[in-house]
């Protein structure tokens, strides 16, 4: 998975073969379609790896941060270290698969706060659709930032974007007795 990490950053595309991947990661090919069934399946699975180990793996940016801010900027910086590598996902055929598995990823996290932020309320299915809407946007925030954004992106002041759309929403939300 690291190796075809590398490729795709190296080239800003995923046009690059399960042969180059095999070679790099000093494997037989065979092991690679064994294992992952096909590159773009290959290609999921290594941006699934990084997220789990470097951003929710328990030594990981969100989990070591001990607030709002720090988890944000921990996200922010994982997306600007690898964003070569994120923006030719996105911009290429694994977008859709992509964007549904960090959704998976992230959802419960979000369902978590929100639950304990609105304490109780509204029910557990309105907290489950505002987490999906709430994940939705913020993933499409964060996909134009990878793949639109300023070079190089700023991970600081995209975690300040990030915490403003918060606080708007927390303040709507919490506004009117949500049922």
């Amino acid at each position: 998975m690291r190796a075809a990490v590398e490729l795709v950053s190296e080239r800003d595309s995923t046009a690059v073969t399960v042969s180059e991947i095999a070679e790099a990661a000093d494997v037989s090919r065979q092991v690679l379609y064994q294992q992952f069934g096909d590159r773009d399946a290959l290609l999921l699975e290594a941006a699934l790896d990084l997220v789990r180990r470097e951003l929710l793996g328990e030594q990981g940016g969100l989990a070591a941060a001990s607030d709002e801010h720090g988890s944000v900027l921990a996200l922010g910086r994982h997306f600007a270290r690898y964003r070569r590598f994120y923006r030719a996902l996105l911009t290429g055929a694994s977008a859709y698969a992509l964007n549904k598995a960090l959704t998976g990823l992230f959802l419960p996290f979000n369902r978590e706060n929100l639950s304990r932020a609105l304490g109780g309320r509204p029910d557990a299915d309105a907290v489950a659709d505002l987490a999906t809407f709430l994940t939705g946007g913020a993933g499409a925030v964060v996909n134009a930032w990878v793949v639109d954004g300023p070079d190089p992106l700023d991970p600081e002041e995209f975690a300040g974007r990030l915490l403003r759309m918060h606080s708007v929403v927390t303040a709507m939300i919490m506004k009117e007795d949500v049922r």
